[in-house]
């Protein structure tokens, strides 16, 4: 079943949802034990994922939550993690990452034990056995991010735009690559869209990469990234270079949001990660508590956002904990 073919619940209906009580834990200790695994723990988008995860666990109580993941973006290292995982996180796994296919054996293995798994942010794979996925629409996030570039180019745009992707290949960059590409060829003809090219998750290796196409682009019209770490490579190479050319990117990192309110970048796209990741833990630990782990089918489509300088402050603002991004 691929979670695409139908949209499960809307945000409201999830959220009355969660209000419900829980019973107890299932453990010898009283206690349910489960956990998130993610594709790289050191970058915003997986802090936030892990940060909602760990609140809505919190909120639940009597769960004994372990989040994992490699410091860089390394798919065999995260399926090591996941593995090791469900040996202590019997009750239910929050799994998150870049690389579909290789975690299609590792997930089936794991439900046909009965660990109830909830894909997040990634959709699953046909053969992994997980029914049920938590993420956004990212085609629509990449539209959304032309859009908004498109606003501030004016009427019959005319030049190139260049468009980085971190990780080829991997669906959520893709659908967002390919949003931002065809809102361009439908609705501005008289762009040339460049890519997308490869500019990769580690920071350093990101900001070589994007220096790399501005040398090689200088009279492009913008440089949109669909990562974390495109965003604020962007800015920083626009102040280094004095640059006029329009930047963007994904995420909320802190140094985005400061690029953003600088306005250094015309916007960043929120895929309202703590969101994410508090909305599969919740529907997790109530399927296990109050369904005998039966999880919905589906897809649950999660909302995003446009951060500009108009609400950037209040973003920022809930930020600064996950209290006020619960709030």
């Amino acid at each position: 079943m691929h979670p695409r073919r139908r949209t499960l619940l809307a945000l409201p209906a999830a959220l009355a949802l969660l209000a419900a009580g829980c019973g107890s834990g299932s453990g010898d200790d009283g206690k349910l034990h489960m956990g998130i695994a993610v594709a790289n723990i050191s970058l915003n988008f997986a802090h936030e994922m892990v940060l909602g995860a760990e609140s809505a666990a919190d909120h639940a109580g009597g769960v004994d939550f372990k989040a994992v993941g490699p410091p860089n973006t390394d798919g065999p290292a995260e399926v090591q993690l996941f593995q090791n995982l469900t040996t202590r996180a019997e009750d239910g796994i929050v799994l998150e990452n870049l690389d579909p296919p290789i975690f299609t054996r590792p997930a089936a293995r794991a439900v046909d034990r009965g660990i109830p798994i909830v894909a997040l942010d990634t959709s699953p794979t046909e053969g992994s056995k997980v029914g049920f996925y938590v993420g956004n629409d990212n085609y629509a996030l990449g539209e959304l991010m032309a859009k908004e570039a498109l606003k501030r180019l004016g009427g019959d745009p005319r030049g190139q735009i260049v468009i980085g992707v971190p990780n080829p290949g991997t669906p959520v960059l893709d659908d967002r690559a390919k949003g931002i590409a065809d809102t361009f060829r439908k609705q501005a003809p008289g762009v040339k869209v460049l890519g997308p090219f490869q500019t990769y998750s580690d920071p350093g290796q990101n900001y070589g990469s994007w220096s790399a196409q501005v040398n090689a682009h200088p009279k492009a019209l913008a440089f949109l990234g669909v990562g974390d770490a495109d965003s604020y490579n962007l800015a920083k190479i626009k102040k280094a270079e004095k640059g006029t050319w329009l930047t963007a990117g994904f995420d909320v990192d802190p140094k985005t949001l400061d690029a953003v309110a600088d306005g250094s970048n015309f916007v960043t796209i929120d895929p309202q990660h703590f969101l994410k990741g508090y909305l599969s833990t919740a529907i997790l630990i109530e399927a296990v508590r109050d369904h005998d782990g039966k999880l919905p089918e589906g897809w649950f489509l999660s909302p995003g956002a446009v951060v500009d300088r108009s609400n950037v402050d209040a973003i920022i603002a809930r930020q600064k904990s996950a209290r006020a991004a619960y709030e």
